[in-house]
């Protein structure tokens, strides 16, 4: 081989080597990373174990609804539900304070029942001249009898009638809560539209991730395609080992960024699942 050729080989390979190196730092984060989430500790026999896949992610494409999906995030996502209710409470707060400018008018009845019992006093005569000629025992227990049996019912109903005079402060604390209420509900509707615009990139991002999958599916056969052409080439002699070993690195690096697309479409799918989940499973999902 020219001199050049030999330089353009090694460079290829140190290139390559330093990939190489790279995607073996990549594979032992991962890996451990997987350790965390697999087992309870590090006496664990996976811990120490290598993990080796040998099944490669498969390809299927799902259909995206992005109105349902827009729609499912709205409904269940607890941080919207939060606001929503900020909402109600704030209207309620309006109406209550509201009520505070207005005349008042409470009807209070009571109906209770009296016991008495004790000894009576027989009198005769009227006014100074009269005096007792005898008495009647009794105790505690007539009190009760009285009681029990209804003898002395009382009723009570008052009627209270109130009127504000002065209504700057009810008035300035109604106004008060009026913008707090157009506050919230102006940070619902942005944060509805927060929510349905991540949705929206999520689910797009998901299509366009499957759209990327389908080129490099493309791309990969046709790499194979090449190699087996410049290995029929090679055979009868019209090519050399040179463009033959080229051709397989085109095949790798193919099926890699096939596989890199297919991993990037699953992820989509999971970021999307995510965007429409309560806070909670988020966080969950965050911390894992």
């Amino acid at each position: 081989m020219a001199p050049i050729d030999v330089v353009q080989a090694q460079s290829e390979a140190a290139t390559r080597r330093q990939t190489l190196v790279a995607a073996q730092s990549t594979r032992r984060t991962t890996e451990l990373a997987l350790k965390r989430l697999i087992v309870a500790g590090t006496q664990d026999p996976n811990w120490s174990a290598e993990i080796d896949p040998t099944d490669r992610p498969d390809f299927a494409p799902e259909p995206i609804d992005i109105e349902a999906a827009v729609r499912r995030a709205l409904s269940e996502r607890t941080d919207i539900a939060i606001a929503k209710a900020n909402v109600q409470s704030n209207d309620v707060t309006l109406r209550y304070l509201g009520d505070q400018t207005l005349p008042q008018a409470d009807l209070v009845a009571s109906y209770g029942l009296t016991g008495l019992g004790g000894t009576q006093l027989i009198t005769s005569g009227t006014g100074v001249n009269r005096t007792v000629t005898g008495a009647i025992p009794g105790g505690y227990s007539d009190a009760l009898s009285s009681l029990f049996n209804v003898k002395y019912p009382r009723w009570t109903v008052t009627m209270n009638f109130s009127y504000p005079l002065g209504l700057s402060s009810q008035q300035a604390s109604v106004a008060r809560a009026r913008v707090q209420l157009n506050q919230v509900q102006a940070q619902v509707r942005q944060m509805e539209l927060q929510v349905a615009t991540d949705v929206t990139n999520a689910a797009l991002t998901s299509q366009s991730s499957a759209e990327a999958v389908q080129a490099a599916q493309a791309a990969r056969a046709l790499a194979q395609r090449k190699l087996e052409a410049e290995q029929s080439k090679f055979e009868v002699g019209m090519s050399t080992n040179y463009f033959v070993v080229q051709a397989q690195r085109d095949l790798a690096d193919a099926q890699n960024s096939e596989l890199r697309a297919v991993l990037n479409y699953r992820k989509s799918l999971v970021e999307l699942e995510r965007r429409q989940q309560s806070l909670e499973i988020q966080r969950q999902l965050i911390a894992d």
